[in-house]
């Protein structure tokens, strides 16, 4: 047996340019996950811009904590948008559900008592309308006659 099973791509029915917007979403998870986890402030001085001065060093590891679950996420997202495509519709919907929770927090129900926001709630309101619309092209179904075999 191995780690991965087969490949679900010829499964898969919705538009090819969502499962490679899941593979641009898997990538732009991947890389703050990568600074979260090994960054020495975690970005959250250098980049976030926060004080850091009291309780530094719970909010780092808290960052660190966040990068390693966005790796890993990161990766289930890659791995979905290359050889599990069947999966493209479902991590889709679980993104957009994460991206609006993320955004209703920023702006609405815990928006920073500063009034400063880190470079992330900026990113976030512009994704939004975007896996929106990647999940709506990955649930439309398509004949494989018309648009190839997928691989």
């Amino acid at each position: 047996m191995s780690l991965l099973p087969p490949s679900t791509n010829a499964d898969y029915r919705g538009a090819p340019l969502a499962a490679h917007f899941l593979t641009f979403i898997g990538v732009a998870t991947i890389v703050p996950g990568l600074i979260h986890a090994f960054l020495p402030d975690g970005g959250a001085g250098v980049i976030a811009g926060m004080d850091l001065t009291g309780g530094g060093a719970a909010l780092i590891g808290v960052f660190a904590w966040a990068g390693a679950t966005q790796i890993a996420w990161g990766a289930a997202l890659l791995a979905a948008s290359r050889r599990y495509r069947s999966l493209v519709p479902p991590l889709l919907a679980l993104v957009l559900v994460e991206r609006s929770l993320i955004a209703a927090n920023l702006w609405l129900l815990k928006p920073p008592p500063s009034g400063h926001r880190p470079p992330e709630a900026y990113a976030t309101l512009v994704a939004l309308p975007l896996i929106a619309a990647a999940l709506a092209l990955a649930l439309r179904r398509r004949g494989r006659a018309q648009f190839g075999q997928y691989t």
